[in-house]
Formats: C-alpha cells, structure tokens, sequence
C-alpha cells in the first residue's frame, strides 16, 4: 500500500478549509452591523441618519438601538407576529439593544408608555427591512 506523505494530505484539506472560508467569507460580508441612536419626544421619534422616523435596513442585517427619552418616558416598540421589540428609556438614562432583522417588510414603531392620548397616537415610526 502506497504511503501518503504529510504534504500531498494537507494541501487538498487545506483547499478545502480555505474555499469553506471564501464562501463563509461572502456570507458574512453580505451582513452588515448598523447603529442607530433613536430618541423620543412628546410626539415624535428622531433618528440618526434621517430625517424621517425611519430605521432602514437590510435583511440579515443586525441593528443595534441607542435608544434615549428627550422629556418623559417613552418606549421603543414593534409589535408584530414577528419582531416583539419593547424597550423603555427615561430621560437620562438610554438604553442600547440588537436585533436581527432577519424578516423583510415594513413595522411600525411606537410609544405605548405615555398618559397622554396625542403621543400614544402621533409618536410612530418605521422600521422597513428590504430583501436581499
């Protein structure tokens, strides 16, 4: 029975390891980390980067919320089949937390915190997440 040596084992193996990597490679660069910082105001959300409330991304994407009350408490919610998001910051003290947006559509954002009717109606957002 023919020996093999070390090099003539290692080098396919190797091949493969590295081809796995360029293809993992791909996948990893086709999913991108994105930072918003979102603050909340009697009546509206402000976010970075727009000047509409809108947070937009790409599926796969993973989003990470700076989330900060301006003036009273105020929440960070989306409350859909999929995404259940509900994050709570009072002035002076933000909150940051991830998610994947690993679903494609548009959601809303609200504020389900505030005593006052008018906020819990005028401040919304959206979240809208393209395909790939």
């Amino acid at each position: 029975m023919p020996r093999l040596s070390a090099p003539s084992v290692v080098r396919p193996a190797l091949g493969v390891v590295l081809a796995a990597l360029a293809v993992g490679g791909i996948a990893v660069a086709a999913q991108a980390k994105r930072d918003f910082s979102v603050s909340a105001y009697k009546y509206g959300y402000h976010i970075s980067g727009s000047n509409r409330a809108e947070i937009h991304v790409h599926a796969g994407d993973l989003v990470r919320i700076r989330f900060a009350a301006e003036d009273v408490p105020h929440s960070f919610t989306i409350d859909d089949d999929h995404y259940r998001i509900s994050r709570r910051a009072e002035p002076g003290k933000p909150v940051t937390f991830e998610f994947r947006a690993d679903k494609a559509g548009t959601f809303d954002i609200y504020c389900n915190l505030s005593d006052d009717p008018r906020c819990r109606r005028e401040t919304r957002g959206t979240l809208i997440v393209d395909s790939k």
